[in-house]
């Protein structure tokens, strides 16, 4: 069954002001990303053959193991010190339930095969921007889709053969959502669980009694070892805090400065925190700027879309530094 975690915490970011205050600020975060990934593989295999002149019909399966793994970090365009992004996908297993067709000629057998395939698909991303907002989300499942290939297998005696294959596995696309509203920050990932693997192996045959004339008939069963490459993944990021800033939620609030448009900057705490931030207060803003106002549906608490005032947030130690002139 998938699963799904989501956190999400504000700490201190940056807070710029207008006028003879003012500071560059880095842009708001955001970006996509994407890559491929590869990895080792190694199972077992068994099946069955009825052979019909140099015609071999079969049944076969098999279960492996694999490092396959998709990873990537970054992809963020202009991002602010401390953003982070990364996302990664992986198959820790799968297995396939094949028909087999095949021809022989002297002691090669050449065949394609397809069928059923299954497997566990793993796909996990983390989010963190630099005002302190973080996503973690992942799901995990085991699918089934479909598989493809061939190979060719050399009889290197009566009951031992060398086998050379090639699959196409398709389990399907897994993707996660993870927005969180009130503060704009999202994240969306996607993983194309789909890849290809070529493998060695051999095949110890257990034919019939009186079947010389047809030695590729019967059971088998066999090891094989090899590599895979495939499963792309996707992943968009995007961020654009909008602060709670109800001045019912702080505390110890003190007037540090006001703007050009009588707008007051205040040093305060939240009611869970001993950090100190300067920053301003919702109910004000509402009454000069209240196209800056976003009530959450929720809780009725104000928030304030700190990019309609050309501000961002800061902590106290932040405002005292910037506003000495001093680089962070």
């Amino acid at each position: 069954m998938p699963r799904f975690r989501v956190a999400a915490f504000i700490v201190a970011g940056v807070f710029s002001l207008s006028g003879s205050a003012a500071y560059a600020s880095c842009a708001s975060p955001g970006g996509s990303n994407s890559a491929t990934g590869s990895g080792w593989v190694a199972g077992g295999h068994a099946g069955y053959n009825w052979q019909q002149g140099p015609w071999v019909y079969g049944l076969e399966t098999d279960l492996s193991g694999t490092g396959l793994k998709s990873s990537m970090s970054g992809g963020l365009v202009n991002p602010c010190t401390g953003d982070f992004a990364t996302t990664n996908s992986k198959i820790d297993w799968y297995g396939t339930f094949r028909g087999r067709v095949g021809w022989v000629s002297g002691n090669f057998h050449f065949y394609g095969t397809g069928g059923l395939a299954y497997g566990h698909v793993d796909l996990s991303s983390t989010y963190m921007s630099a005002i302190g907002a973080t996503l973690n989300a992942d799901t995990s499942s085991v699918r089934a889709g479909w598989v493809a290939g061939g190979g060719i297998e050399y009889l290197l005696r009566p009951d031992l053969t060398l086998n050379f294959g090639y699959q196409y596995v398709d389990l399907g696309t897994v993707s996660l959502a993870d927005p969180i509203p009130t503060l704009t920050l999202s994240q969306n990932a996607s993983a194309h669980a789909a890849f290809s693997v070529v493998t060695v192996g051999f095949n110890w045959r257990f034919s019939p009694s009186g079947m010389t004339p047809m030695p590729w008939q019967g059971m088998y069963v066999g090891g094989h070892a090899g590599g895979a490459w495939g499963l792309n993944t996707d992943a968009d990021y995007s961020a654009g805090v909008i602060p709670t800033s109800d001045i019912r939620l702080k505390r110890d609030i003190t007037l540090v400065g006001r703007l050009d448009d009588g707008l007051g900057l205040y040093r305060y705490r939240y009611l869970w925190s001993d950090t100190v931030y300067v920053g301003v207060m919702a109910q004000e803003v509402a009454l000069i700027h209240p196209e800056a106002i976003v009530r959450d549906a929720l809780d009725d608490y104000l928030r304030v879309d700190y990019g309609r005032l050309g501000l961002h947030l800061m902590t106290l130690p932040e405002w005292d530094a910037r506003s000495k002139g001093e680089r962070l």
